[in-house]
C-alpha cells in the first residue's frame, strides 16, 4: 500500500495522550517534523516531566546533527494540558500512549473521540492489545487505527500500521502519509494478536530467556549469538531490558491467553519482575545498567 501524497507532510496539530517515554518520544517526532503538539498528562508534575523528557531529547538529536532547527524553536511548538477533554478539537490526529491495559486504552479513547472534531484519526501505540476491541469503544472505528512505533521513537525507522476491520482506507493513507512525514518505514498488518513485531519479537524473547533459566548460556552470549551470527542490530535480552521486563511480560501473557502456550511467560521473567527487576529503567534486568 503506497500514500497518495508523493511529498508527504506531518499533521498541523497533533495530540499525543500520556508523556511517558513513549508517548514524549512521538511527541518529539511530531514537533520536529513541523506539528503543533499537545500531550495530556495527569498532573502539573507529570506534564513537566513529559517536557522534560522531549526537551533531552531533542537535544540529542541536535547533538548528532538530527535536527533542522533550534531546540527551542522546536519545544515551543509543545503544549501540555492536564485532561483528555481539552485536546485541540481541530487535531488531525491524536495518538494514545498510556499503559497497556485495555480498559484505560478504551477510556482515553473514547474520551478523546468526544474531544475532537469527526474529521480527527485516533490511534493506539498499543504493542499487543487487538485494535478491534479497543475500536469497539468509538463512535466512528474507521477512523481508528493501530500507529505501532518503536522505542527510542525518534531514533527508530519502523511504524507498525495495524488495520482493523473497521479502519477505513482512506484513514490508512493518511496515516502512512504522516509516518513518512517523520522520515519513518511503514509496514501494514491486520489486527492480529501480537500484530507481526511484538508477535515475533516476543517468541525470541521468551526462548532467550529460557536458555538464561535453564542455564543454556550467559545473556552475554545469548544475544552476542544474534547480534554476531544473525546481525541482529541488538540481542534479545538486552532488547527485553530496554523495553521493560514488566512490559514484555504483560505482552507475553496476552498473546499466551490468545495464541496458546507456546507464549506461556518463563518463571525467571515473572520472578525478576516481582523483585522489581524491570530493565534500564530500575537500573538491573539481564544487565546492569548505570
Amino acid at each position: 500500500m503506497t500514500s497518495a501524497s508523493a511529498e508527504p507532510s506531518a499533521p498541523d496539530v497533533v495530540g499525543v495522550i500520556g508523556g511517558g517515554r513513549m508517548g514524549a518520544g512521538i511527541a518529539q517526532s511530531f514537533a520536529a517534523a513541523g506539528a503543533s503538539v499537545t500531550v495530556v498528562e495527569s498532573d502539573g508534575r507529570a506534564a513537566a516531566a513529559a517536557v522534560e523528557r522531549v526537551a533531552t531529547g531533542l537535544r540529542r538529536a541536535a547533538e548528532r546533527g538530527k535536527l533542522a532547527e533550534a531546540v527551542e524553536e522546536v519545544l515551543a511548538r509543545v503544549a501540555t494540558v492536564e485532561s483528555v477533554g481539552a485536546l485541540p478539537p481541530e487535531a488531525a490526529l491524536v495518538v494514545e500512549a498510556v499503559p497497556e491495559d485495555a480498559g484505560l486504552k478504551a477510556e482515553v479513547l473514547a474520551a478523546a473521540e468526544r474531544a475532537v472534531c469527526e474529521g480527527t484519526v485516533l490511534a493506539t501505540n498499543t504493542s499487543s492489545l487487538p485494535v478491534t476491541e479497543l475500536a469497539a469503544a468509538l463512535d466512528r472505528p474507521g477512523r481508528f487505527l493501530g500507529m505501532h512505533f518503536f522505542n527510542p521513537v525518534p531514533a527508530s525507522a519502523l511504524v507498525e500500521i495495524v488495520v482493523g476491520p473497521a479502519t477505513d482506507d482512506a484513514t490508512v493513507e493518511r496515516a502512512l502519509g504522516w509516518t513518512r512525514a517523520l522520515g519513518k518505514k511503514d509496514v501494514v498488518v491486520k489486527d492480529s494478536p501480537g500484530f507481526a513485531s511484538s508477535r515475533l519479537g516476543v517468541a525470541l524473547g521468551l526462548e532467550a530467556i529460557r536458555m538464561v533459566e535453564e542455564g543454556v548460556a550467559a545473556p552475554e552470549a545469548i544475544d552476542g549469538a544474534m547480534t554476531l551470527g544473525y546481525r541482529h542490530p541488538m540481542g534479545p535480552l538486552r532488547l527485553t531490558d530496554l523495553v521493560g521486563l514488566d512490559v514484555r511480560l504483560a505482552i507475553a501473557e496476552h498473546l499466551h491467553a490468545t495464541l496458546g502456550d507456546r507464549f506461556a511467560p518463563p518463571e525467571l521473567l515473572r520472578a525478576k519482575v516481582a523483585r522489581g527487576e524491570l530493565g534500564r529503567k530500575t537500573g538491573r534486568g539481564f544487565y546492569r545498567w548505570e
